[in-house]
């Protein structure tokens, strides 16, 4: 097999030839048709998580069909269609696995992260933690859906059930959420960067109702309002943004220092709060809603061996949408 692999922290990626590997008990191997590319990957690179582990395989938005199963797998045949997700595995002992709440466990595993990922032509994974995707939908088109979507997903769910919603940061999650909370009758506005005028078209051109820079009000108060850009500055704007009583929420997994506020811009019972990760129940939810959705995923498509290239370009917003790694 070959991969991609980030061997020292803030170095470029190395086009590596790595024996094939056999899946453990309860894991699978899954040859690689299409990663996406997450702006996690770049915190990945640029050492900003805890838990590092070096060398490793970035990426953990994978298609793929089944290769090889291990002992003990079941509910997967070879050659069936999967996608992994960036949580990779957890303990399922500890109190917040025996809770229901397996995106807070204490012993994590992370694809592309603490376990090789999908920047290769083949993956190993656990088994528990792969979605049966079916063979509606292109590869590439289903590789964004994997964490874009997913956190989106699980971010739009904290919002409650806001009706006027602002979305901070209009990139790869946020055109997948536009198009959800469209679906669902809610009225999005989109913040971008300030003057960034192809991204407000983009996000008008996806059915939102106002689009503009971070640095400007919303016509009317928002009900809630979803950072994505991981930029510590946009809370206090977001919180300023929403209506008493109103919810910003917070959706990566890495973000700047938040700057000192006044305590004004969080009373009259203004709400901030965290996303961290996923269930594996809310990929089941959200793939299965999507394509009664009928989500469309701009893409753009890069050879496995470009990826530095797809990195440097989402770093420098260079795309709209989602860029996919191809084998």
């Amino acid at each position: 097999m070959h991969a991609m692999v980030l061997e020292q922290i803030g170095t470029p990626l190395v086009w590596t030839e790595l024996p094939d590997r056999r899946p453990g008990p309860g894991e699978i191997r899954v040859r690689v048709s299409a990663c996406g590319v997450c702006r996690t990957d770049l915190h990945v690179v640029d050492g900003e998580l805890r838990d590092r582990h070096l060398p490793v395989v970035p990426g953990h938005e994978i298609v793929g069909r089944v290769d090889a199963l291990g002992p003990g797998v079941t509910g997967l045949r070879p050659g069936e269609r999967v996608g992994i997700p960036w949580l990779g595995h957890t303990c399922g002992a500890c109190p917040y696995c025996r809770a229901g709440q397996e995106n807070l466990c204490d012993a994590p595993q992370f694809t592309g992260h603490t376990r090789d990922g999908g920047y290769a032509t083949a993956a190993i994974a656990d088994a528990r933690f792969a979605f049966p995707l079916g063979e509606a939908g292109e590869d590439v088109a289903l590789a964004p859906l994997l964490c874009a979507g997913l956190i989106g997903w699980r971010s739009l769910m904290m919002a409650g059930e806001a009706r006027r919603l602002g979305l901070y940061g209009f990139g790869a999650a946020a055109h997948i959420v536009a198009q959800v909370a469209k679906w669902q009758g809610r009225q999005v506005q989109a913040f971008t960067k300030p003057g960034d005028r192809a991204s407000q078209e983009f996000a008008l051109s996806l059915g939102a109702e106002w689009a503009g820079g971070a640095d400007e009000a919303p016509p009317e108060p928002l009900d809630a309002a979803i950072i994505f850009a991981p930029v510590g500055d946009l809370v206090p704007a977001a919180l300023q943004a929403v209506r008493k009583g109103g919810r910003v929420v917070c959706a990566g997994i890495h973000m700047s220092d938040i700057p000192a506020f006044p305590y004004a811009l969080l009373w009259e019972e203004r709400q901030l709060v965290s996303v961290a990760n996923l269930t594996r129940q809310d990929g089941l939810d959200f793939l299965g809603l999507a394509p009664r959705i009928g989500i469309r995923t701009r893409t753009t498509a890069y050879p496995l061996r470009d990826a530095n290239r797809a990195l440097a370009d989402l770093r420098a917003g260079r795309f709209d949408g989602a860029a996919v790694l191809v084998p």
